[in-house]
């Protein structure tokens, strides 16, 4: 392109959202009501998503070890009371996939934390021993919560392992609802998408169609496809670029309001929920509806003039 044809098609660019003010504001409107949906939607779904994984950070598999070799039907070598065999035991968990974190306590910190909590600050009177002596075990905590039945059914195969504690209808409930919010997310973005689609499209063919005459007339001159095309869909870049940046403006205020007024209001609720700070909001739904508006304005001001280039 040539540099004076690229200023002339920025120019041009920039005169038709002036010369059609009426068509430039009722595609940024359309364009901004889609988006603050979608934004709103976002924004919701985003903080049920963090509050689900949370959830899921918390949930937990413990391991329990037998502590005397004769308790295990399959005889091996190992000491099953050893601290160097559980060790190795430990290594192999963490090598696992699905497990984040494995925690090892051993039977010392296993009595202390039991001692304290039902005895109080005496626990140690009257014991002259650990009663929790060999009583090693592990507190497992998944990356992927849908995987615990793997894991609980490899631990079990473990002849070292003498019990698996886990919870099986928390693991069920967490994994149900992230497959609901991935299902339902998915299904309102297309719904969005498509009624955005259609409204946009509709708006921006009334626009240009409007000028169809002019387009005419600068194909009969000998203008090329790419030099008629080119100011409308800078034209339509730059009206997803406004009606993107609208209800980014109202959305961030109204999140940080409603952040601030949730905290303040109900600040019981910020013990167990975890809501996304704006930042974190942000950092996805700023890029994504800058793109998701340039995209729709470009694609529907491509098509739109397509239309009227055959002459």
């Amino acid at each position: 392109m040539k540099v004076r044809t690229l200023f002339y098609t920025i120019r041009q660019g920039f005169a038709n959202l002036f010369r059609n003010k009426w068509y430039s504001l009722a595609s940024v409107a359309t364009i901004a009501a889609c988006l603050f949906l979608l934004g709103i939607f976002y924004c919701i779904v985003a903080n049920f998503e963090s509050i689900v994984i949370k959830a899921e950070e918390g949930v937990s598999v413990t391991v329990f070890f037998h502590n005397e070799y004769d308790k295990c039907d399959d005889h091996t070598e190992a000491q099953l009371g050893d601290e160097a065999r559980v060790a190795q035991i430990g290594d192999l968990i963490r090598a696992r996939s699905e497990v984040s974190e494995a925690i090892y306590i051993s039977d010392d910190e296993a009595w202390a934390t039991f001692a304290a909590e039902y005895y109080g600050d005496s626990y140690a009177e009257g014991f002259l021993e650990n009663p929790l002596a060999g009583e090693y075990s592990y507190e497992i905590y998944l990356s992927d919560v849908s995987k615990q039945g793997d894991l609980v059914d490899w631990l079990n195969s473990i002849p070292e392992i003498r019990k698996v504690n886990f919870s099986e209808m928390t693991a069920d409930t967490l994994s149900g609802a992230n497959l609901l919010i991935a299902y339902v997310s998915m299904g309102i973005i297309i719904v969005l998408l498509a009624v955005s689609a259609f409204l946009i499209h509709n708006t921006v063919s009334m626009g240009i169609s409007v000028r169809a005459t002019e387009i005419n007339i600068m194909k009969y001159v000998g203008a090329t496809d790419f030099f008629v095309r080119a100011p409308f869909l800078l034209e339509g870049i730059l009206i997803g670029l406004v009606g993107a940046c609208i209800p980014l403006i109202v959305i961030y205020n109204l999140y940080n309001y409603a952040l601030s007024y949730i905290v303040n209001r109900f600040a019981i609720l910020s013990n167990f929920l975890n809501f996304l700070s704006v930042h974190e909001i942000f950092r996805i739904l700023t890029p994504l509806s800058l793109l998701l508006g340039m995209g729709i304005g470009f694609i529907g001001s491509f098509t739109t003039v397509r239309k009227h280039l055959h002459v």
